[in-house]
């Protein structure tokens, strides 16, 4: 791009920001309500719950779920005042010690927001006019997903904050000016409200489903991206700064260079994301879907809007360190860092597989799959109060197993305890106290056996399935993009086996933070699948950067000086980059589910690993070790290196650049 072009480029930028906050002022489309979107459409819970919806169709219950109020205290004194109470909802059943009540009832909705509005406006009633001595509590799955939804109101804006906050602190630490971090925070912040907005659209016109997560994840994944790319922008244009008095001419140089690295780096993540639509769960699917959106949506801002915005200010917006011509770089940081790798290869190697292997340890003791009650960080209302039920009605359970029949005489027969709540169309509904894993298979007939605690092992034979899907194919990708961008076989498949062992490693020490630190018993059933999807779609980006850069120093300096020198001049960037993007899925610590929390812990740990050990001394010591034989079968033309590099032979990567 011409610096002529660079000058229209703030008329692109002003119109691209009057789209987005145009597109922001639409508002999202309201979120799907069907508690099967976090199954697999053919598991046995699935069939059970849409038979269920079919049954409730033909009863003029469409839409509905099963909810219980719970009455505790001094019920037996109160009978007739919490039937008037309970009004039409239904009768009032003690239990023989006269301490506790239900009734069980179904909660009528069309979409979440709808059903928490509901739950939440019984609950206010109910408790106004609770008798003195009784508590009112309402539990069963109405209830959970109601608490599911109320938990994010403003959570979603408590990570957009924290974020942000993150963010502009690691911003100013980076530039050390008192201005030129509200850049690209402004414009980045702007990128995440209008993904946060476009990719409801999306997903809505392509029939995938979302949940309450999609959102939280969607904005740590636009913030950590975009951020990124936005600091590898600005730090190739203050690099141009210094050797360019006009500004737009020093733009025009920096983009070129930056849009062909961020846009490999994009693709890498796109590809990886799109994983996803695999599953054959369809939140998942719908994950994957949103997350190609925003990194698309990132990209497009970081890469249009920014470098408009930032050649409109001019220079002084480094201030107080403003990058004058003919003034170097300092990366003497980093020139001990390549001097210390070139000199001690084998070591430096031998040292990093170590640490490595002594987080991948914990990777053998993962177990996954969180119960009800383990997937949220602090208990709602409605799992405390199913805790209560189960003690004060022992043969009740506020998430039952639910039983879907054509041969409803052979199930009465089979479990006489088994209580019928409806038939149509030749399915007869049973609720059991009895577990689901005691009936699948037992039952005669055309029987399905469902029901919150069937759904959750459903969702953990899913998981299970889809990382065996998704884990190769992802790596494969990667490879793929790597032998297609390098023109090489033996470069790529070193990445992917650093990335797939930095992956093992943060999901090893991962586990242990998890468990030891943090208290939580397992991880939930996709926080694999999703923390290695992401830390191989954003973590080899940081190895492409340092790796393509090393290919064109190669051409001249050769392979093991040259990765030295890339080293050096990518050094600070990719790892502010690197840290940034750490600390922002850390971020998703303050959402209220246990999944998030665990994928911010993995994540964290992994993109750190990767930035400060893999792309930082591993990847450079292993060139050093190879040489040429790195870009097998390829050749970089250039100088060739027979001989490795070391700090007496060859001088610091600085002497090496002059």
């Amino acid at each position: 791009m011409t610096a002529s072009r660079q000058k229209s480029a703030r008329w692109l930028a002003l119109l691209l920001l009057i789209l987005g906050i145009g597109a922001m002022s639409l508002g999202g489309v309201e979120q799907p309500n069907a508690g099967t979107h976090s199954l697999p459409s053919d598991a046995e819970s699935t069939r059970v719950a849409n038979i269920q919806a079919e049954v409730q169709e033909a009863s003029g219950a469409g839409g509905s779920q099963a909810a219980i109020v719970f009455f505790s205290g001094d019920v037996r004194t109160h009978m007739d005042e919490l039937q008037k109470l309970a009004g039409d909802l239904g009768p009032v059943i003690p239990n023989e010690a006269g301490d506790g009540a239900i009734v069980p009832y179904n909660v009528e909705s069309t979409s979440s927001s709808q059903n928490a509005t509901e739950v939440e406006d019984l609950r206010a009633r109910l408790t106004d006019g609770a008798p003195e001595g009784v508590t009112v509590q309402v539990t069963g799955p109405a209830a959970i997903r109601a608490d599911l939804a109320s938990v994010f109101e403003g959570a979603n804006f408590l990570l957009l904050g924290v974020t942000a906050a993150i963010v502009a602190l690691l911003l100013i630490a980076t530039y050390r000016s008192p201005i030129l971090w509200i850049l690209p925070l402004l414009v980045i912040g702007i990128a995440d409200r209008v993904a946060a907005t476009i990719y409801t659209y999306v997903l809505d016109a392509t029939g995938l489903a979302w949940n309450e997560s999609t959102s939280g994840i969607l904005s740590v994944l636009v913030f950590g991206a975009g951020t990124n790319y936005a600091l590898l922008l600005i730090s190739r244009y203050r690099d141009e700064l210094t050797r360019h008095e006009d500004r737009f001419a020093a733009m025009a140089a920096a983009w070129l260079p930056t849009l062909k690295a961020v846009t490999a780096s994009a693709t890498t993540v796109i590809l990886g994301v799109l994983c996803l639509l695999l599953s054959s769960v369809p939140n998942t699917r719908g994950l994957g879907l949103a997350s190609a959106t925003g990194i698309i949506i990132a990209w497009l801002f970081a890469l249009f809007v920014l470098p408009g915005v930032l050649v409109t200010f001019g220079r002084w917006i480094f201030w107080p360190r403003r990058p004058e011509v003919g003034t170097e770089p300092n990366h003497k940081l980093w020139d001990r860092v390549g001097g210390l790798v070139g000199a001690r290869p084998k070591l430096v190697t031998a040292v990093s597989l170590l640490l490595l292997a002594v987080c991948a340890s914990g990777y053998a003791h993962i177990s996954t799959g969180l119960t009800q009650s383990d997937q949220f960080l602090d208990t709602p209302e409605s799992i405390s109060a199913g805790t209560e039920l189960e003690e004060t009605f022992p043969e009740q359970s506020a998430t039952p197993t639910i039983i879907a029949t054509r041969d409803a005489d052979a199930v009465k027969e089979a479990l006489p305890d088994a209580r019928e709540t409806g038939a149509a169309n030749g399915w007869t509904l049973f609720q059991s106290s009895a577990h689901f894993s005691e009936l699948r298979g037992q039952l005669p007939g055309e029987t399905y056996v469902g029901g919150s605690d069937a759904q959750l092992a459903d969702e953990e034979s899913a998981a299970a399935d889809d990382r065996r899907t998704i884990f190769p194919l992802v790596l494969a990708l990667a490879c793929g993009a790597l032998i297609l961008m390098l023109r090489s076989l033996l470069a790529p498949l070193i990445m992917v086996a650093s990335v797939l062992l930095t992956n093992v490693a943060a999901l090893g020490l991962g586990w242990w933070v998890s468990y030891y630190i943090f208290g939580f018993d397992r991880f939930a059933s996709t926080t694999p699948l999703f923390a290695f999807v992401f830390l191989v779609a954003l973590g080899i980006d940081y190895t492409i950067f340092l790796i393509t850069r090393a290919r064109e120093d190669a051409r001249s300096v050769g392979t093991r000086r040259g990765v030295l020198t890339a080293l050096s001049a990518t050094g600070g960037v990719i790892t502010s980059a690197g840290i940034l993007l750490a600390a922002v899925f850390a971020a998703l610590g303050v959402l209220p589910l246990v999944v998030l929390a665990q994928l911010g812990i993995t994540v964290f740990i992994g993109v750190l690993l990767d930035t400060l050990i893999v792309r930082t001394v591993l990847v450079p010591a292993l060139v050093q070790l190879l040489g040429e034989k790195f870009w097998w079968p390829a050749h970089p033309a250039g100088k060739s290196d027979s001989e490795t590099v070391s700090l007496k032979s060859a001088g610091s990567p600085a002497a090496q650049r002059s």
